[in-house]
Parts: structure tokens; C-alpha cells; sequence
């Protein structure tokens, strides 16, 4: 393959010789893509398994399906979200015709992570393909297999000087880094999200960082606790914990706690068996890395449920941490496993005050049945975006953008907030000749009056 700079080079010439601006290549593009997801759909299933042992059903659920869905909102609206916008004119370009044109970036370059390994890598590509541009694309080498086929499926059926997906580990991220592009786009840890906005600084260049953080899920007096602990237990624990968005801590009031956990460790049980470990619907840790780091927290606060663990298998029980603070180890990064911990309240204002004060989380999850309580709770925190009575569906709904505030992201994309994320606004005005005012014209003796009044009049 050729080095990163030879790809981008001739990326950049591809782009400026217009290849990528017509509607109808951008069109055929996204229809290719479609087909080769569907081609290389069994065999991408099996990487995904081969990663984290994960469930087929699980795989099509919160990757392939998502990806399908984006495809065929992209490919229906294309069109009219590629028009230039015609705005109205100031009266102070009076006469003329103004216009937001939305133009690609040109070479843009995707770092997708490694926990949804397909998804993270082909949403955003969806998006920049059909804002006009040309991509780098850099997988994560930790999901390996997936990359893999990523890669077959991308660079075997489209042309290196416009869609190029190379492989590689930090040092390959780290070499094509060196090289300037038009935008970046990158999801992952907050801590490499600061070094690629550092690096991006140097050249000016535009980011998109969709990032992660501790995003609580809080519990009132108001909840159905049985609603709740059915939907904690799904987002928590697919895909092992290992979603940005997922619960990561339990914020409860402590007059529910006991209750609520033992509903919850219920719930568990129900959805996974007694033998969790020989269930195939429950994934795995992605490496030995990741279980070694999350094995550390298994000590932290008293130990309610779960527990369990083989670093034969990188298998890591669904667990539940009880009398947990916010000093404890585990509750000073992001969890990003299967290990819940638990956290009480005595007033919702502890929760409010901790997020005024704190860094701002991906998400917040707010369970409560009190309509005064949930207004006042969603206008008084700061957060990416989040769910009332439910976890991970906002993710869900191409209508609203997905990003992070803050620490936790900068930048949003899903369906028409992707394609906005690949484009520049570039606004164009359109005078006139046949009127042309002389007042804005010099010299300027004795016109301050006249502009004074004009003025007035607004």
C-alpha cells in the first residue's frame, strides 16, 4: 500500500478535479457501499464474533441495522440536503440574492474506535461520502478482525485516491497525523481525543470528536424501578459494557436502593441465566489489556452481585458494586465494562450540583415519573444528550444529533447532522448593478446624520 502521504495526495487531486461533486457519484457510492454490506455481511458478523464473542442477533441490533438505516436516509435526502440554500437578503444589500452553499471539506480523515469496530467506522464514512469528499479511514487495530474486513471490503472495491482505509497501530495513527486534512473526524477515549485536537491545532484544522465520560444514570422516588432495571440491564451490559453511552454509574435515591437492587439482580438473572459465562448472548472483554484494567475495580466498595471472572477468556460477570463513593478508583475514569457500581442521593440537587461543578458527561439518564422534577432536572444539567425513563435510544433517532458537551465531545453527526459535520457553509451574496447607494461610499462629511436616522428607525 502507499504511504499516507502518497494516498492523500492523490486524494487531494481526485477532490479538485471535481470527481466527488456530482450528486449522482456521491448517489452511486452510497448504493456500492450498501451492496457490499450486504455482501460481506456474514463474514463481518464473524469478525465481530471473533473480537467479543458476541451474539449475531446483538451485532445486527446495534451495528449492522444502524448502519443500513443511516444509508437509506442518506440516499433519500441527499439530494435536498446538497442544494444551495436560498436565505433572505439585509436590507442593507439591498438588492441582491443571498445563498449558503454546502460545500465538501475536501480530504477528510475518520479514526474509528474499537468497541462498535463497524459501526464507528462506516456511520461517519456514510456521511462524508455523501457530503462530496474524499477519506482516509483508520480503524482501530485493537477489534483486529473487523478492521480487517473492513478493509477488504472498502479498499478491494473503491479506488485509493478516493476512499482509503489503512491499518496499522499508534505509530501508523500517529504517521498520518503528520499530514494535513480538510477535517477529522474521531472517536474515541477523551485523553488521545486531546492529542488529536492538539495535533489538529497546529494546521488549524476542523474537528469532530465524539468522546466518552461517566455518564450517570439517576434514579428518583418517582420510578417504576421494574421499567427501570430492565432497561439499565440491557444498556449496561451489551456488548459487555463496552458502549460510550452506556450507564455508567447508578445515582439512586437511598431510600429506594435496597429495593431497586434487588429488583435489578432479578432482572439480571433473567435476562442472562444462572451460568452467564456459558451464554452465548453475553460478549467478552475485548483483550487482556481492558480486563486487567477493569479487574482492579472488581475490589472497589462491597461486592452485590456478580463478581466473576476468567482472564483466560477476557470474561468479566455482570457485577454490581454497592457503597461505592466517588473516591474509590473506579469512579475516577470511565468503566467501559460490564461492572456497575452504585451511588446514593439524599436530595436531586446533590445530582444537580455535582454535574454544575464536574466535567460534563456523554449522556445522562434520568428514571422519575414526577413531570416538574424531569423539567427541572433537564433544563438544570449540562450533558451530551441523554434519555428520560430509558437508556442508549436517543442514540437511536437520526432527527437529533449525537455528541458530546465539553469533555465528552466536541461536534454531533447522525443523519442530516452527519452530512452538516463533512460540509462548509459557505455563504455567497448575489448583488445587483442596477441599484448601488453612494451613502456607504466616501467621503463621509455630513452623512453620519443621515445613517443616524435611518438607524433609528430599527
Amino acid at each position: 500500500m502507499p504511504s499516507p502521504k502518497n494516498i492523500i495526495q492523490t486524494q487531494r487531486a481526485f477532490f479538485y478535479e471535481g470527481n466527488t461533486s456530482p450528486i449522482e457519484f456521491r448517489k452511486a457510492a452510497l448504493i456500492k457501499l450498501k451492496k457490499l454490506l450486504n455482501a460481506y455481511q456474514e463474514e463481518l458478523i464473524q469478525a465481530i464474533h471473533s473480537d467479543f464473542k458476541k451474539s449475531e442477533f446483538e451485532t445486527i441490533l446495534t451495528e449492522i441495522a444502524m448502519i443500513k438505516l443511516e444509508l437509506r436516509k442518506h440516499i433519500s435526502n441527499l439530494k435536498k440536503w446538497s442544494k444551495p440554500q436560498k436565505v433572505s437578503s439585509s436590507i442593507l444589500n439591498f438588492p441582491s440574492k443571498d445563498y449558503i452553499y454546502k460545500q465538501p471539506y475536501g480530504v477528510v480523515l475518520i479514526i474509528s474506535p474499537w468497541n462498535y469496530p463497524l459501526l464507528l467506522a462506516i456511520q461517519p464514512l456514510i456521511s462524508a461520502i455523501a457530503a462530496g469528499n474524499c477519506v482516509v479511514l483508520k480503524p482501530s487495530e485493537v477489534s483486529s478482525n473487523t478492521s480487517a474486513v473492513i478493509a477488504k471490503m472498502i479498499n478491494d472495491n473503491f479506488p485509493p485516491e478516493y476512499i482509503s482505509v489503512i491499518l496499522g497501530d499508534v505509530e501508523k495513527t500517529t504517521e498520518i497525523l503528520e499530514n494535513k486534512f480538510d477535517k477529522i473526524f474521531f472517536t474515541g477515549s477523551t485523553s488521545v481525543g486531546k492529542i488529536i485536537q492538539k495535533k489538529a491545532a497546529e494546521t488549524l484544522t476542523p474537528t469532530v470528536l465524539e468522546l466518552g465520560g461517566k455518564s450517570p444514570c439517576v434514579i428518583t422516588k418517582s420510578a417504576n424501578l421494574e421499567i427501570a432495571a430492565k432497561r439499565i440491564t440491557f444498556g449496561k451490559f451489551v456488548n459487555a459494557g463496552q458502549t460510550c453511552i452506556a450507564p455508567d454509574f447508578i445515582w439512586i435515591d437511598e431510600s429506594i436502593k435496597d429495593d431497586f437492587l434487588i429488583i435489578l439482580k432479578r432482572t439480571i438473572v433473567d435476562f442472562y441465566g444462572d451460568e452467564i459465562e456459558s451464554n452465548p448472548d453475553f460478549p467478552r472483554v475485548i483483550n487482556n489489556k481492558q480486563f486487567l484494567r477493569l479487574e482492579k475495580y472488581l475490589d472497589n466498595g462491597k461486592l452485590y452481585f456478580g463478581g466473576k471472572s476468567d482472564s483466560n477468556t477476557n470474561y468479566i460477570e455482570p457485577t454490581i458494586l454497592d457503597e461505592i463513593s466517588f473516591t474509590d478508583l473506579i469512579m475516577q475514569d470511565e468503566i467501559f465494562g460490564p461492572i456497575l457500581p452504585v451511588l446514593t442521593f439524599k436530595n436531586l440537587a446533590e445530582v444537580v450540583n455535582h454535574n454544575h461543578e464536574n466535567e460534563k458527561p456523554l449522556a445522562m439518564y434520568l428514571f422519575s415519573t414526577d413531570q416538574t422534577e424531569i423539567k427541572n432536572f433537564m433544563t438544570q444539567t449540562q450533558f451530551g444528550g441523554g434519555c428520560v425513563n430509558d437508556v442508549l435510544s436517543h442514540i437511536i433517532n437520526d432527527k437529533v444529533p449525537f455528541g458530546g458537551f465539553g469533555s465528552s465531545g466536541l461536534g454531533n453527526y447522525h443523519g442530516k447532522f452527519g452530512f452538516d459535520a463533512f460540509v462548509h457553509f459557505k455563504s455567497v451574496v448575489y448583488r445587483k448593478n442596477w441599484l448601488d447607494f453612494k451613502i456607504k461610499y466616501a467621503p463621509y462629511a455630513k452623512k453620519s446624520g443621515i445613517i443616524k436616522k435611518l438607524l433609528s428607525k430599527f
